[in-house]
């Protein structure tokens, strides 16, 4: 069966009663070229094995099957048991969880499912729930590489450099834990139904920590600190982030990592929001 076949597609989706739901930001491929290059870009291999989060009808699913040792993939719609039943019918290497993403313990899943395979995660996201998800599989700290399919403003950011409109705190988070690339863009005449916006996908690639950034939850408090007032300095921003501290006490650890007193927060990087949660770590 061509799982990117609309005539296929349509025809699969009435012999089992089902409708797409808005609400679960349903949009399935059309097009074969996208999942297939997901996979090559990706680097997915026999010696790999896969988390896919939503596979919808199976598109990515069964060129993930195709390529992987194993693939292991999470879906929160019941209603699309029989639809996957169906079309993954025959893939040996595949199992299928009905459930939550995020109310699974993804490293104890990885572990129990990939001991001895280069673990993975591919996943054309829903726009609505991106963030927290991509989120996850980056936080669990299970993966080699994550590999996304997202609305193409949000690559964007995730990608983003300092100083850029498309900085933010959530592209300071992704490059934490990995080394983000854009790979390729999906435009929406590859889904059905289509949805209003240019799709991309994004290769997350995982490394360690900056070992220079001594408390993680503080770096990152300081990183939302710093992005609450984004058109106002960061002085303002940790000011209302460190309340115990005063202006003048934050100016001065401005001062210490070498910032001037009226520099903007998405002008750092990395480095710079390490040296200044560290500095803010010495005050507190």
């Amino acid at each position: 069966m061509d799982l990117c076949n609309i005539t296929e597609i349509k025809a699969l989706l009435a012999r089992h009663g089902f409708h797409f739901s808005k609400a679960k930001g349903q949009n399935f491929l059309t097009q074969s070229w996208v999942p297939q290059n997901i996979v090559l870009e990706a680097g997915i291999d026999e010696s790999c094995g896969v988390l896919e989060v939503g596979p919808g009808i199976g598109p990515l699913t069964q060129q993930l099957c195709r390529h992987a040792k194993k693939v292991v993939a999470v879906e929160i719609d019941r209603t699309l048991q029989p639809v996957l039943a169906e079309t993954m019918a025959g893939n040996e290497n595949l199992e299928i969880i009905f459930g939550d993403i995020l109310k699974t313990d993804i490293p104890a899943l990885v572990r129990e499912e990939f001991a001895g395979f280069r673990p993975m995660a591919c996943a054309n996201l829903p726009y609505y729930i991106t963030t927290p998800v991509l989120a996850a599989l980056l936080e669990s700290r299970a993966f080699e590489a994550v590999t996304v399919m997202v609305q193409k403003e949000v690559a964007r950011r995730i990608c983003a450099a300092p100083g850029t409109a498309d900085y933010s705190a959530f592209s300071i988070l992704c490059q934490y834990h990995a080394a983000p690339e854009l790979l390729f863009d999906v435009p929406a005449s590859c889904f059905i139904p289509q949805p209003k916006v240019t799709s991309a996908v994004v290769c997350l690639r995982t490394r360690p920590a900056p070992a220079d950034i001594r408390d993680e939850v503080l770096f990152f408090r300081t990183v939302r600190a710093s992005f609450a007032q984004r058109r106002k300095t960061l002085v303002n921003g940790l000011a209302s982030g460190f309340p115990q501290l005063t202006k003048a006490e934050l100016t001065d650890v401005l001062a210490a990592c070498g910032l001037p007193a009226n520099v903007r927060g998405e002008t750092l990087g990395l480095e710079g929001f390490a040296a200044l949660s560290n500095a803010i770590g010495e005050r507190l």
